[in-house]
């Protein structure tokens, strides 16, 4: 497993690099990088998420932190809360329920809609995509990184992503292959400038 004290410092070394703020070295491509980590270390990830966002705020760089798990929650409560989600679930079969969970939280017409948002009445140098894992298999991570390039390019993204990315390939959890995303850059080897 990875020392994520060291992994975060070198985060927060990149991060907070003027070079990295302003988009330089990119050659066109957009603003997205991906940090993978053991999900067994989900726990510790989390806390040091919250460290890093302190940490860099106080630096004078401001984060936006776009949690999946928590928009998802927020859309459901919204679309008849979660306990009638639960009744949905207890009525159906996993692929129905699966079905109606993926409508209701339909990528175009609603999540992207309100990730949008959150960046329209939050801007910030710095945006962090967390909680994937949390949204498996009902949201895949591709999915989300394919739409929001549209969305998130003023800024850098950076994903937190529990699983495996040599740069081609998103693997869920070290075990699922996600579809291929090419247009990350692994902060992981960039170094800090």
């Amino acid at each position: 497993m990875v020392d994520i004290t060291a992994k975060f410092s070198h985060l927060y070394n990149v991060i907070s690099s003027k070079r990295f703020l302003n988009k330089e070295a990119l050659g066109g491509e957009i603003p997205f990088f991906i940090t993978a980590y053991d999900a067994r270390q989900e726990l510790e990830v989390c806390d040091s998420i919250k460290l890093l966002k302190n940490k860099l705020e106080t630096s004078g760089v401001s984060v936006l932190e776009l949690n999946l798990y928590d928009i998802v929650c927020d859309i459901l409560e919204e679309k008849g809360g979660m306990e009638r989600m639960f009744k949905i679930e207890l009525s159906k079969d996993k692929d129905k329920f699966l079905s109606a969970l993926q409508s209701t939280l339909n990528i175009h017409q609603i999540l992207m809609p309100r990730i949008k948002q959150m960046i329209d009445d939050n801007p910030s140098k710095v945006y962090f995509l967390t909680g994937i894992g949390m949204v498996f298999p009902y949201i895949r991570s591709h999915n989300i990184l394919n739409n929001l390039q549209n969305v998130a390019k003023d800024s850098p993204t950076v994903t937190f992503f529990p699983g495996d990315y040599n740069g081609h390939t998103l693997n869920l959890f070290g075990l699922l292959k996600d579809d291929n995303y090419y247009r990350a850059f692994n902060i992981d080897i960039l170094e800090p400038k």
